[in-house]
């Protein structure tokens, strides 16, 4: 049923898909990371899956090395006792992270978990917040059904974004080209809230910001997790001044990690890659959102005026393009920059990604303020190109990376609240802003050596 789709058979541009964009990545089957991290010091944790374990850490291993990841062989695997999988889920964690402290010589610096649900693991939010905000750990959670080479690829992937490495790395920033990004330090955020289910009035919703650092790569980031009052949009702990001397908000920790990865470089541009408004919101993300970025950057430094780029990136429409006379999609790169955008606002259509199965549905980027003064081109060259730099894929994904790690840091995070004792929670860590309003509680704080990484990957 083809109805409310608004289809617009118009020239497309296919120059972002020419050669010079093919990026420096790994195709897998064949080549190696860019920067292998060590796994080391590592374990792994069963908590009841049925799965060859042996055999999965055997392939793991030799994936690992095909990869050029130096990897040591496991301290041991720990078996969850089957008299323990009736009870609450935090109690399970509590168990099994005695039975690790009680073999192991010293601290891992990596837990591999095996779960026996592949969605929606009650286990998931504890063992995340025991591993990352009690312990610093890294860890990575699977629930293995089917294991192929593919899929140990894939959790590879991962696990070494997670630990500092890196998978791949386009060609733009290896020179460095990238047009006004790459002459000049520039901090690039990718913005989310996640929300509770329809009807959960007491769940807090989860404010997400990541930043790049490591001026002038694109590819690595750092996030920031808040809670906010429930079904509130727009985030509002971005700037949080607590004294004369004091800012606790979001984004002075993110710009703070920008000068001590960056050469201690302060960025004289900011670009900023919002999710989840809607037209009737685009005021409130420059009059609210901006304006606090902005006080945050001045409570640094009062002399300090950074260029700001402000992009809103929608996904929920239904405009698809053809080609004409075609039944295929669009080739990755496709933008449509004319005819069908808006008359008067900076706008574009975006299909970075090649669409497997069915229609591709291209991203509607909406610019709502542009200080640095990007060019059509190069604006959209940018938006491509980070696109291409999601670690937990070799190939170019729907919408920009610093999006989509936003949506996963919220996600994950927001899972730490979920099997709390909500009205405990708000008594020993929240606040109630107004007489009658809903307690926030507060995420517990990562410890550094987690807080850094991407751990959310």
């Amino acid at each position: 049923m083809m109805l409310n789709l608004c289809y617009a058979h118009v020239a497309f541009q296919s120059a972002l898909a020419s050669p010079k964009w093919k990026a420096v990545f790994c195709l897998l089957q064949r080549c190696k990371l860019v920067e292998p991290s060590r796994i080391e010091k590592w374990a792994v944790v069963n908590f009841s899956a049925r799965c060859d374990i042996r055999n999965l850490v055997q392939n793991l291993t030799k994936c690992a090395e095909m990869k050029g990841i130096p990897i040591e062989d496991p301290f041991d695997v720990f078996e969850e006792n089957p008299q323990s999988r009736r009870s609450p889920p935090v109690l399970r964690v509590e168990k099994m992270f005695e039975l690790i402290q009680s073999r192991l010589p010293g601290q891992p610096k990596f837990l591999l978990c095996l779960l026996p649900e592949r969605k929606n693991s009650d286990i998931y939010g504890p063992w995340k917040r025991k591993n990352l905000a009690e312990f610093g750990i890294v860890t990575q959670c699977i629930a293995p059904q089917r294991v192929n080479d593919q899929y140990i690829t894939n959790v590879l992937l991962k696990i070494n974004a997670k630990l500092g490495g890196l998978n791949s790395m386009l060609a733009v920033e290896h020179s460095p080209s990238l047009p006004l990004v790459s002459n000049v330090p520039t901090l690039i955020l990718g913005m989310d809230v996640s929300h509770g289910s329809p009807g959960q009035s007491d769940v807090p919703s989860i404010a997400a910001v990541v930043s790049s650092r490591q001026w002038p790569l694109i590819s690595r980031y750092r996030a920031c997790v808040r809670t906010q009052s429930p079904k509130l949009e727009m985030i509002d702990s971005l700037f949080k001044r607590v004294s004369e001397t004091e800012d606790e908000g979001i984004i002075r920790e993110l710009l703070l990690d920008f000068y001590v990865t960056s050469g201690k470089r302060k960025p004289d541009q900011i670009i900023i890659f919002r999710d989840g408004v809607s037209e009737s919101q685009f005021n409130q993300v420059l009059n609210i959102e901006l304006d606090q970025i902005n006080e945050a950057c001045k409570f640094l430094d009062e002399k300090w005026s950074p260029k700001f780029v402000v992009i809103v990136a929608q996904k929920n429409h239904h405009t698809k393009f053809f080609q004409p006379g075609s039944p295929d999609n669009v080739p990755p790169g496709t933008v449509i920059d004319n005819k069908v955008c808006h008359p008067r606002n900076n706008d574009f259509y975006l299909c970075a990604h090649a669409g497997m199965i069915g229609t591709t549905r291209p991203t509607h980027y909406h610019v709502l303020l542009d200080e640095v003064g990007f060019s059509a081109d190069d604006l959209q060259e940018l938006v491509h190109s980070l696109s291409y730099v999601y670690q937990r894929s070799t190939t170019a994904i729907s919408v920009v990376a610093p999006i989509c790690y936003a949506h996963l840091a919220a996600s994950q995070m927001g899972q730490f609240i979920k099997f709390e004792d909500m009205s405990e929670t708000s008594s020993s860590h929240g606040g109630v802003t107004s007489a009658g309003a809903v307690p926030v509680p507060q995420l517990p704080k990562l410890q550094e050596k987690v807080c850094n990484s991407m751990f959310f990957c």
